[in-house]
């Protein structure tokens, strides 16, 4: 009797435990401004789940290996993908820092706000808001036509050649995946949160069985010496230059480490976001950080001719890769654990993505934002959002009909998704030096040397992401990220000029002294 009594007080202690939690957290976003409108029913390993299972790791390596392959063959495989990587930490660790700090769905344009000088907050908060947005957009059309070309993969195969999809019919396949996402995302936050464990357990899993069958199976004669797999440069691109040839490798790495900002956008879903988001966003970049290395070594070992796999009729040279190592049955069987991978990927971006147009839309910052920033009474998502973000992905799967697609798309999406990273963090270890409140994770003295190698980073890498893939381009040929930021910058910026200075201040406290409780919402 005595040992029922004890477990029950227990029991109650844990509930009571969740209840101040969830009520701290509620006051924590009181003080930032804004009333809790969603249940908080990410717990800190749902959330790390969430953000790891944005990169997709083993669907995102599958989809960009063209780029290594491309340039610098075995080396811009494998170096081109290390040398990113270790930068990318220095922009987490700051954005992980932010995060602590002011855990609010709003994330980085907020960040912008609090940390620029007054009179230039609303426009540090308008230029950063923007970027973000378009960069989320093009993610979630990114991954989704992928996707596409992964389906469109696994058909070419399973007919042995016979059938290989055009693009008009990519494109019908891409907007079928877009619109299923479109009903996912705009599911209950319980149903997500829970989703997302049986996600990352399939993308670690799929990781590893790609891993230890490319190692494993690739026979003598179908393997590229150690020498090779780590040593060997080869040029395919247009660029003569062999220096800036593997630096165009980096889109890989840098397009599959994006979205990890996602963290801090699900944080007013999220009991002890002040936690949950800084060690999301920090493992979930190390872990596909060395997942993915550890694949594109293996990949790398299982190629010994980079023209064989280039000169492929498949749509990705990945499917190729793994037809030769494993067979037409066995590729076919891991190919669609990677397919699932990939359409989970898409899924939790697209949540993501819906997340900061809500945020932004809370601010007044969209057109229609009235309409965006509703939550749905049933399910507490903000549903006009997800159906927003579902509809420009589906205007910018138009470039799918381009054959540098992917290229357009993935440069898009770090060019608006890094410049929204890097504001705040500029902005952070200038004018906000003395106005951060450091959260529990904290990064101290180090904060100002680790911020300027991140935007440092960042500088680089947008400029270069605007360069095409070959020195000659033609229309069908050309790196169309430069219309897509120009057009969103033109929009932008003529809406600010026009309109938006005179009434847009940025963040908009939407609560009184009194926060609304996320925990008694509950049914």
């Amino acid at each position: 009797m005595d040992s029922k009594s004890e477990k029950n007080h227990t029991e109650v202690l844990t509930v009571d435990d969740t209840i101040s939690i969830i009520r701290a957290d509620d006051a924590k976003l009181a003080q930032l401004g804004y009333k809790s409108e969603f249940r908080r029913e990410f717990s800190r390993l749902e959330n790390v789940a969430f953000a790891f299972s944005i990169m997709g790791v083993v669907a995102s390596v599958s989809s960009t290996l063209s780029f290594g392959l491309v340039n610098g063959g075995h080396v811009g495989m494998v170096f081109g993908w290390l040398v990113p990587c270790c930068f990318v930490i220095f922009v987490a660790l700051s954005m992980a820092e932010m995060a602590s700090s002011m855990p609010t769905s709003a994330g980085l344009y907020y960040f912008s706000a609090k940390l620029a000088p007054p009179k230039y907050a609303p426009l540090a908060s308008w230029i950063t808001g923007w970027a973000n947005v378009t960069g989320q957009v093009t993610l979630v059309c990114g991954i989704d036509f992928t996707c596409a070309e992964m389906i469109t993969t696994a058909i070419a195969v399973g007919t042995n050649g016979a059938v290989i999809p055009s693009a008009g019919a990519t494109f019908g396949i891409l907007l079928a995946i877009l619109f299923s996402h479109g009903i996912v995302c705009s599911a209950a936050t319980k149903v997500l949160a829970r989703l997302n464990l049986f996600y990352v357990a399939i993308n670690v899993g799929t990781t590893i069985a790609a891993i230890v069958s490319l190692l494993v199976l690739s026979g003598p004669d179908n393997r590229a010496s150690t020498s090779d797999a780590f040593t060997l440069f080869e040029n395919n691109s247009g660029w003569a230059n062999n220096g800036w040839a593997f630096m165009l490798a980096f889109t890989a790495p840098m397009w599959t480490l994006t979205g990890y900002d996602s963290a801090a956008h699900i944080s007013e879903e999220t009991a002890n976001a002040a936690r949950a988001a800084p060690i999301a966003i920090v493992v979930s970049v190390v872990a596909t950080s060395v997942l993915g290395w550890l694949l594109l070594i293996a990949a790398s070992f299982a190629i010994p001719s980079v023209s064989d796999i280039l000169g492929t009729d498949l749509p990705l040279p990945m499917g190729q890769v793994f037809l030769n190592t494993l067979g037409k049955n066995g590729m076919l069987a891991l190919w669609s654990m990677i397919i699932t991978v990939q359409y989970v990927t898409g899924a939790a971006q697209a949540v993501d993505a819906s997340r900061v147009v809500f945020a932004f839309a809370r601010d007044n910052a969209l057109p229609g934002s009235r309409f965006w920033k509703k939550i749905n009474p049933r399910t507490q998502t903000p549903v006009n959002a997800v159906w927003f973000v579902i509809a420009l992905s589906s205007l910018c799967g138009v470039l799918g009909f381009s054959s540098t697609a992917l290229t357009s798309l993935a440069g898009s999406s770090v060019i608006g998704l890094y410049t929204s990273y890097a504001t705040p963090i500029f902005l952070r270890i200038t004018s906000g030096r003395d106005k951060l409140v450091p959260g529990p994770f904290s990064l101290g003295r180090w904060a100002i040397p680790v911020g300027a190698i991140a935007v440092a980073w960042v500088s680089f890498i947008v400029v270069m992401l605007f360069f095409p893939p070959g020195q000659t381009t033609t229309v069908q040929e050309m790196n169309y990220s430069v219309v897509i930021i120009m057009g969103v910058f033109i929009f932008a910026s003529a809406s600010w000029i026009l309109s938006a200075r005179k009434w847009f201040i940025g963040p908009v406290r939407n609560v009184d002294d009194a926060p609304t409780d996320s925990f008694e919402s509950k049914p």
